[in-house]
């Protein structure tokens, strides 16, 4: 999983670096400190649930539930369970130095990647970026490599999860990140227009990636077996993408084109992550995404189609408006969230008229 795809750093891949563990950053004169540059460790430690939660989250009467309907005799050892909620308990054993615990959750090098080539360089005050990602050390100043890091635990459910009852999981990078306990400066967090569409590129092609093993696995039967949910939301966001003018999706997608939708994606990110991003950029995704009124005046698309799509919809507007500082359409948008929270009662007329309202406003 994505977690630890940086195991293998620049000693070899026969000479992996090590896990050094949290503990390793968490003297006072590093990042264990009060000062507002030196508070990392306590940020992560005391206020980001990536600390205690996501293995907590293992021992709850839900998870109990979950395991029985999957058969699973223990959630907080089982891979299915921890490869996300206690990713370092994947780390094997000659990888482990220093301070390291397993239990730390999603730790600094989960997201970092493994400390012992960058610790004790990383700050330098001599060293670049691109001297410590040569060391190992994950630059999650790139949006691409950053949506990469998160998306593998945001995104994906595998199948057998979702039908045990494994709530779906929509990445959003922007709007994750800004939710997070910032234990980072202001100037590293980007452009949060250019942080929406690329993280929307990347869980467009883990989705398209997850349709097409499916696919794979039914190939002498129709690709209809595969979960429908999962496809309509799937070709939500892929209209969503394609409706930005950022990229062109034949739409309606073939339910046999993921590999190419997943390729396509990629692309889309990784050049969205190297743009000098602009705001105009972000004035026309919005504007053109609030004007989309008329799709949803459409009979001819059914009703589940157009509530996936409105789903993803009001959550790229929220993003855009943010990144705009736009504050004069938020009663609008609010209406809009309350028109599309459930997919059986949604209504596309009721949010086509919604949506005319919020175009008009942010017009104004």
């Amino acid at each position: 999983m994505g977690l630890l795809c940086g195991l293998a750093t620049a000693r070899g891949e026969d000479s992996p670096a090590k896990f050094l563990g949290a503990n390793s950053c968490a003297s006072s004169s590093c990042h264990g400190g009060g000062g507002a540059q030196q508070d990392q460790f306590l940020t992560w430690s005391l206020k980001d649930f990536h600390s205690q939660r996501p293995p907590a989250t293992l021992t709850t009467a839900r998870s109990k539930q979950l395991s029985e309907a999957l058969g699973v005799k223990d959630p907080t050892t089982d891979e299915r369970c921890t490869v996300c909620h206690a990713p370092l308990q994947e780390v094997p054993e000659e990888s482990q130095g220093g301070q390291f615990k397993a239990s730390e959750g999603v730790s600094c090098e989960s997201c970092h990647g493994p400390a012992e080539n960058w610790l004790r360089a990383h700050t330098r005050h001599d060293y670049t970026r691109a001297d410590r990602t040569a060391a190992g050390m994950r630059d999650l100043q790139n949006l691409y490599v950053r949506a990469n890091t998160c998306v593998a635990c945001h995104q994906t459910v595998a199948q057998p999860l979702l039908e045990a009852g494994h709530p779906e999981l929509r990445f959003e990078l922007d709007g994750q990140s800004v939710a997070e306990p910032k234990h980072w400066s202001a100037e590293k967090n980007g452009n949060g227009a250019q942080a929406w569409l690329v993280g929307q590129a990347v869980a467009l092609r883990e989705m398209s990636w997850q349709l097409n093993r499916e696919a794979g696995r039914v190939q002498d039967l129709p690709v209809a077996v595969t979960d429908t949910n999962l496809v309509q939301r799937w070709g939500a966001l892929a209209w969503v993408l394609h409706e930005t003018g950022t990229v062109n999706f034949t739409v309606p997608l073939a339910l046999n084109d993921y590999g190419s939708i997943q390729h396509k994606a990629d692309q889309l990110a990784r050049e969205k992550s190297e743009a000098v991003w602009t705001e105009q950029m972000t004035e026309a995704c919005l504007t053109r995404l609030a004007g989309q009124a008329a799709s949803f005046s459409d009979p001819k698309i059914p009703q589940p189609v157009q509530a996936r799509r409105a789903e993803r919809l009001v959550l790229a507007l929220d993003r855009l408006l943010a990144a705009e500082n736009n504050h004069q359409a938020e009663a609008e948008l609010n209406q809009l969230f309350k028109l599309a929270q459930s997919v059986p009662d949604f209504d596309p007329g009721q949010f086509a008229a919604g949506l005319e309202k919020f175009a008009a406003a942010v017009k104004n």
